[in-house]
């Protein structure tokens, strides 16, 4: 991303993101049973990194839906769709298309999983982003559990141009900037009853449900509170965030400081009193991941940072930077190697040590070492490339003003 197009605060949150589903995953590797009493707590929090995942939704929620809102505000004309579809592929497709494969192909023999036909199509509806449709196909792959989410925000995606362009038909909220958030907040409400009637229409029974029966069971035991539709109303927050962000005057104010650092406290607190609840803190409407007040914190600290006079360009210093470019290579590798370091050592994450808690600090600290290393090579031989053709095939397209880059 240019520096210019560059929005104060993205970085952290993205980075903080990874980060903290990365610590979800470590945090899962630790026998419980045997860290002391007073870690306790701390890695209950650290259990909670699953937060992340509604971080990235309503970041790429408000990122995506800025050059809509502008021209939205401005009378034009709809952003180009060809362009926002190429540019989303080519960032998502590539690296989730190869982690896939790599991980089905593990399953088959690290693993020394069976090739059976679910086996062949939940991989094949990953593949063409449909596997968040049912509990069967939410996991598109064994060995790599973190994809689940992928299809879903493809899911957001698609949606997001639909509601707008609903909106841009409308002609009496073409540069009426207010009434045309007001009506974005009917579509939320919209996608809220929709997320509601299919917690009472697609209620599943409890056989083989839970974790103990692996993914799929994991995967029953979360839907149908975790569908697409109610992820796409923590998506719809961030583009609420960004239509209101694109209101707001371009000179910076401490006032925004202030309240980008009370949203992140705010957003924080959330997280730390997550433990003793459900591992997916379920919020309002049983929308996982403390909703709404997690995602709208995260929002508000959004649209702060963004207007921030310090705060946003402290946040964002270059290791951020680093960490937020290599955050998707970051989120879909990490399962993989971690299940590889306990299958080629399964004494790792301190299960055959004494000290328990020495011995996963020493095994986290590898995973994550290795976690970078492979996720460095994914967006520089993978990755970027893959970007780089989606901004050659819409270079001379119009409606440029905000990156489509996630």
């Amino acid at each position: 991303m240019r520096r210019q197009d560059r929005l104060a605060g993205a970085d952290f949150l993205r980075a903080m993101a990874c980060m903290l589903v990365l610590a979800h995953h470590l945090a899962l590797r630790l026998d419980m049973r045997r860290i002391p009493d007073e870690l306790a707590s701390t890695v209950n929090i650290l259990r909670f990194g699953n937060f992340g995942v509604a971080i990235f939704f309503v970041l790429s929620g408000f990122l995506l839906a800025r050059p809509f809102w502008r021209a939205l505000d401005a009378g034009d004309g709809m952003p180009s769709l060809g362009n926002y579809a190429i540019r989303r592929a080519a960032r998502i497709a590539p690296g989730f298309w190869v982690a896939a494969s790599v991980s089905f192909v593990l399953s088959l023999t690290l693993l020394a999983l069976p090739l059976t036909p679910e086996l062949a199509l939940r991989y094949m509806s990953g593949l063409l982003f449909m596997s968040q449709w049912h509990w069967r196909t939410l996991f598109p792959v064994e060995a790599d559990g973190p994809l689940w989410s992928i299809p879903f925000e493809v899911t957001s995606y698609v949606l997001l141009p639909v509601c707008f362009l609903l909106l841009f038909r409308l002609s009496p909220l073409r540069q009426r900037p207010f009434l045309a958030r007001s009506v974005w907040i009917c579509v939320i409400a919209i996608v809220l009853l929709a997320h509601m009637a299919i917690l009472n229409l697609f209620a599943l029974d409890d056989v083989e449900r839970g974790w103990a029966y692996g993914l799929q069971g994991g995967a029953k035991e979360w839907m149908p509170k975790y569908n697409p539709i109610g992820f796409f109303a923590v998506f719809a927050l961030g583009a609420l965030a960004a239509g209101i962000e694109v209101m707001l005057p371009a000179r910076r104010s401490s006032w925004f400081d202030a309240t980008a650092l009370l949203a992140l406290a705010a957003a924080g607190y959330r997280l730390v009193t997550s433990p003793g609840g459900t591992p997916e803190a379920y919020g309002w409407l049983d929308i996982p991941y403390g909703f709404p007040v997690f995602p709208l914190a995260v929002a508000t600290a959004l649209v702060s940072l963004t207007h921030s006079q310090h705060v946003g360009r402290l946040l964002d210093s270059r290791p951020i930077r680093y960490i937020a470019k290599l955050s998707f290579g970051i989120y879909i590798w990490q399962e993989i190697i971690l299940i590889l370091i306990q299958r080629l050592d399964p004494g790792s994450f301190g299960v055959s040590t004494q000290n328990v808690v020495t011995g996963w600090l020493q095994s986290s600290g590898l995973a994550a070492a290795l976690v970078f290393l492979v996720a460095s090579l994914s967006y520089y031989l993978l990755e970027r490339p893959a970007i780089d053709i989606g901004h050659r095939l819409t270079r001379r397209q119009p409606n440029r003003a905000t990156p489509f880059k996630v």
